[in-house]
């Protein structure tokens, strides 16, 4: 498993990952409800360039043996000394500890970040596995409350992780 900044250039491979793995992603995504196109990964992809460049977002993919098989970001656009980590995998590939490798490999650029004090990670309540990140790296949880929760979850709240 390798991460790497994503591109324009990664537009074909991202939409057919996502395509594919839009079943799985709709109960935590909300942005997987949205007719997932060309043009969509391509608005997403010029997105995720101008915030790197910003340094507010870096979206990186995350590969094995080279091909994308989902995406981690590094988000600090709430507070300068916070970083926010946000990840997910085509359904393929879960189960296998990468999501967990590649956050500890993003725990790691994202406090090279000037300034970075603070990570967090979120994620649905009922999205058991993907608890078992934050708690595998060592993370705290620290809320459990209604906050940016996907609107069709069924349960509508979200747990809260800090690390350090």
């Amino acid at each position: 498993m390798e991460l790497r900044k994503l591109s324009d250039a990664d537009a074909a491979e991202l939409l057919q990952v996502i395509t594919e793995s839009l079943e799985h992603l709709r109960p935590w995504m909300p942005w997987a409800h949205v007719d997932y196109d060309a043009s969509t990964a391509a608005g997403f992809l010029a997105m995720a360039v101008s915030t790197w460049e910003r340094g507010t977002m870096f979206h990186h993919a995350i590969t094995v043996d080279g091909a994308i098989v989902g995406v981690i970001t590094a988000d600090r656009t709430q507070e300068s000394d916070l970083v926010e980590i946000g990840y997910w995998l085509h359904p393929a590939f879960t189960g296998r500890g990468l999501a967990t490798k590649a956050a500890a490999e993003l725990v790691e650029f994202a406090f090279a970040l000037d300034g970075v004090r603070r990570l967090q990670i979120w994620h649905d309540a009922a999205n058991i596995a993907s608890s078992g990140v934050p708690r595998r790296l060592g993370f705290t949880e620290i809320d459990r409350a209604h906050r940016r929760a996907n609107p069709r979850s069924a349960t509508a709240s979200g747990w809260t992780w800090c690390g350090s």
